[in-house]
Formats: C-alpha cells, structure tokens, sequence
C-alpha cells in the first residue's frame, strides 16, 4: 500500500470535500481518501498495482480541483 498527499488550492465549501472524498473512495485501487479543509490536503492510500499517484491526481483534477503539488 502506498500513501500520496495533494496539496490543493483553498476549498470553498463542505461539499467540495464530499465531493472529493466520494470520488476517490469509488476509484478501483484507492484504499482511502480523507480530504483536510483547513489545511488544503488530500490524504490517500492506495494499491500501486492498480493506480499510479499521477492517475488520482488527474481524477482530482478533473473534478475542477486544482493539485498544486504531491508529496
């Protein structure tokens, strides 16, 4: 299991971090996605057989979230 942090620009309302959190936990590969509000963070672990950090990056992405860096 590997783990991924996305820094974020700032959110703008709860329903981006459900909106998130969703997305990425119904992603195949994706063990858990926990997104922090306050400090702009997406926390994942997932199985890097089945997806790469580039790939969640692009799925957050293309959910209109900016990813300003991966750690």
């Amino acid at each position: 299991m590997h783990k991924a942090i996305f820094e974020l620009e700032p959110l703008t309302c709860p329903s981006c971090i459900n909106n998130i959190e969703d997305t990425l936990n119904a992603t195949k590969g994706i063990y858990s996605a926990n997104v922090s509000f306050s400090s702009k963070m997406v926390e994942t672990q997932f199985d890097e057989t089945k997806i790469k950090a580039k790939e969640i990056e692009g799925v957050i992405r293309d959910l209109g979230y900016p990813v300003l860096s991966t750690k």
